[in-house]
């Protein structure tokens, strides 16, 4: 089986048009893999994949229903670039009344995904001289993000022995003169964590020392908490600093709408209507009719999301049990999201080594943790059947004993 391998520089005549930014640009790792995957078993491959940050179930009836009436209502026109109003007011009173930040319409930009929500606040407020401040791990696609608004990135490392915990005093030995922006993902994409109340007290007193430094809060993993364990709003937490903070959220993860492209940015009017006017300018409004099932969606009952967190825990769980019994891997139980992230470096092998050997030799595509800024893990997915989590648990277990 082909190796999986970052996409090369480009090294011909033509990389004479590309800017400096572009050619430093690699593809999501992620999507990469899962398209691996699945070419893979396509062509006839026995492959078990525990790659995919997607959920495995389908998106709720009545959203598509609302979707389906929106089109024979005709609702297949260009709208307006920042979202359909009602949908706009919809999150505003979610953001308002469901994580306690107190949030107008004219403050809401309704994206292409959560990922254009990121990239288009990461466009209007950062450019050249200004430095991304990123917890590492991270989600893989905000250093390139940041970098392409010509901003430099600067990582605060932690460990699985650490518990993946951003320390306030390790934010406060990053912030420079030049800090313009702190990433926090909670719960988190790849380590799972979330982050307490009194954590987010402990680095909102931090922040009060910088006024210069804004946060965007990516909450796309919201409702996927464990048992124990609760989402909580910086700007909640810290109303006195609520200006200053932006909320990233979307339909994709609780609701499973990945493939229906709805995603909010939420924040400072001012900065709302900059990232709007990107927006006006690039992709125009998101697709109309889909907008319609994420108001359903937003306004509908949460029975649906809730049944599916659920399932998640359960599977979170069980997965995380299943790499605690594998000896010489160090885990810390996720707590949230549906990702596990342990320590395989006392096998010996890099990250990107390890997975390319696990989808050779046993058919197993997990996604290495370089793509997340640790080399000494490996990311596996539980948006899977219990069935399929036990089929890569004993694959792996079977490589790692061979080693």
């Amino acid at each position: 089986m082909p190796a999986i391998t970052p996409l090369p520089s480009c090294a011909s005549a033509a990389a004479g048009w590309l800017s400096e930014q572009a050619r430093a640009l690699q593809p999501s790792l992620t999507l990469a893999i899962a398209a691996k995957a699945k070419a893979l078993k396509a062509e006839g491959h026995d492959i078990c994949s525990l790659s995919a940050g997607e959920p495995d179930f389908d998106t709720p009836a009545f959203i598509c229903e609302a979707a389906a009436q929106a089109l024979r209502d005709g609702q297949t026109r260009y709208g307006p670039a920042a979202g359909e109003p009602a949908l706009r007011g919809a999150i505003a009173a979610k953001l308002s009344q469901e994580n306690g930040v107190a949030t107008e319409a004219a403050q809401v930009l309704v994206t292409n995904g959560g990922k254009q929500a990121l990239f288009n606040l990461f466009q209007v407020v950062l450019g050249a001289g200004d430095e991304l401040l990123l917890p590492a791990p991270y989600w893989l696609s905000y250093p390139d993000m940041a970098r392409l608004a010509g901003a430099s990135v600067t990582l605060m490392p932690s460990s699985a022995a650490e518990g993946f915990r951003l320390r306030p005093e390790v934010l406060e030995a990053a912030i420079t003169p030049a800090s313009k922006l702190l990433v926090l993902n909670s719960p988190s994409n790849p380590t799972g964590v979330v982050l307490s109340r009194s954590e987010l007290e402990g680095l909102a007193a931090v922040l009060r020392r910088h006024p210069q430094l804004l946060v965007v809060c990516d909450e796309i993993y919201e409702f996927l908490v464990a048992p124990g364990h609760a989402h909580h709003s910086l700007a909640a937490v810290a109303p006195d600093l609520a200006e200053r903070i932006f909320i990233v959220g979307g339909c994709a993860k609780g609701w499973a709408m990945t493939g229906w492209r709805i995603g909010w940015l939420a924040g400072h009017q001012a900065v709302i209507s900059a990232a709007a006017a990107l927006q006006s300018q690039s992709t125009s409004n998101v697709c109309t009719f889909a907008q319609y099932g994420a108001l359903a969606a937003v306004n509908g009952p949460r029975d649906c999301v809730q049944a599916m967190a659920q399932q998640f825990n359960s599977r979170r769980h069980h997965l995380g049990e299943g790499l605690r019994a594998i000896p010489g891997l160090q885990l810390h139980q996720p707590e949230g999201a549906f990702y596990a992230f342990p320590d395989v470096s006392s096998y010996g092998l890099d990250s990107m080594s390890l997975c390319n050997r696990l989808l050779d030799e046993v058919g197993l595509a997990v996604v290495p943790g370089i793509a997340f800024g640790d080399d000494r893990c490996i990311r596996l997915s539980c948006a899977a059947s219990v069935a399929t989590i036990d089929d890569g648990l004993d694959r792996l277990s079977r490589f790692l004993q061979a080693l």
